[in-house]
């Protein structure tokens, strides 16, 4: 339990963070986490105000829990911080001093929030239109899509500009390391590059580099790994034996709800564009045969099957860094991957463009 002490002053071997909170009537703890771990307590004093002393030589990543809310700081050796909130903030707004990383977070979440902010207009819009109209939930996805979309990408902008600003301290991975790397795969690669000499000390840092280069090997612009896998009727199906094609390498399963919703998209635009380039491999991470069979017939997924009924052991998944399904890639007839993930029409949209 760490114990409250008014005076601080720098120390190179130790960083000390002086807390103080207004109206936190009923509180007489606060916690410090690292990696979601609780390393250290203090007790409030009288005046509401906490101490926290550690060793770090490198700097790294905290949470003060107070209550139910969460405050990020990056703080080493050296640090003296000093941080005051208010509880009855409903913003979760704060100050920080003493740490320019810190003071970085803070203004990166307050450009969080305001993009937050839209995206949950935006979902209140959709489900208040839903739950009075559970019919018009297509059309109204359609409708709000394109602003949903241009929010995200503003954001992401925004996010990647601050990473690239801050490259030198946390704050900058902490900016990239919260969006989508479904989405902005090819952005977070060139960014983990960048900041792998940086921090080798740091293992937040050290295994978000060591993902996305993973994932790099199965990016757009790379060449499809080759693999053979089992077909329906026993015998092997190579990957290669699909090139001079388009072809959509489609994971999914039986079992999988998002996966078996998907598919009349797929089956929709497989029938559009299979006498023009164009086809589909399914690679199911199924394990029973018979399941399995049942859902392509089913589904009426009439292109070629494969499946080493071994889960998620598949082999082809582990080697498509695959962590969840449905998952897919789209190949040139090269067998180069020129398009991952594309989901309801965008499939469609990107075979329209490219198949003319």
């Amino acid at each position: 339990m760490a114990v409250l002490v008014i005076a601080s002053c720098k120390n190179k071997n130790q960083f000390t963070i002086n807390g103080k909170i207004e109206n936190g009537t009923g509180l007489n703890k606060v916690m410090l986490m690292k990696a979601d771990q609780v390393i250290d307590s203090a007790i409030l004093n009288e005046k509401q105000e906490f101490r926290f002393t550690r060793n770090e030589p490198e700097p790294d990543f905290y949470v003060i829990s107070i209550g139910e809310k969460n405050f990020q700081v990056i703080a080493q050796n050296g640090d003296v911080i000093d941080f005051k909130t208010n509880m009855t903030d409903t913003t979760g707004n704060y100050s920080i001093e003493g740490s320019e990383a810190s003071a970085q977070i803070r203004e990166f979440n307050q450009l969080s929030v305001k993009y937050g902010k839209v995206y949950t207009r935006l979902q209140k819009e959709f489900e208040r239109v839903v739950t009075a109209n559970p019919a018009a939930k297509d059309s109204v996805y359609n409708a709000l899509m394109p602003e949903f979309q241009a929010n995200m990408d503003a954001f992401a902008k925004e996010a990647l500009a601050f990473g690239d600003k801050n490259k030198n301290n946390l704050a900058g991975f902490y900016a990239v390391g919260s969006l989508n790397a479904e989405v902005y795969e090819q952005e977070m690669i060139r960014y983990a590059e960048e900041i792998k000499p940086l921090f080798p000390g740091n293992k937040a840092v050290q295994s978000f580099v060591e993902k996305m280069l993973e994932v790099k090997s199965v990016s757009v612009g790379q060449h499809a790994p080759a693999f053979e896998i089992p077909g329906v009727n026993g015998k092997p199906v190579k990957l290669s034996d699909f090139k001079g094609k388009y072809v959509l390498v489609d994971f999914w399963a039986s079992w999988c709800v998002p996966c078996r919703q998907e598919n009349p998209n797929v089956v929709k635009t497989y029938n559009l564009y299979k006498d023009k380039g164009f086809t589909v491999f399914g690679v199911s991470l199924d394990e029973d045969k018979a399941a399995w069979q049942k859902a392509i017939s089913d589904d009426q997924l009439t292109w070629t099957h494969a499946s080493d009924l071994k889960g998620w052991k598949s082999a082809p998944a582990a080697l498509y860094k695959v962590s969840g399904i449905p998952a897919s890639f789209v190949l040139n007839p090269e067998g180069v991957i020129v398009a991952k993930n594309l989901r309801g029409e965008q499939l469609e949209e990107f075979l329209k463009k490219t198949l003319k």
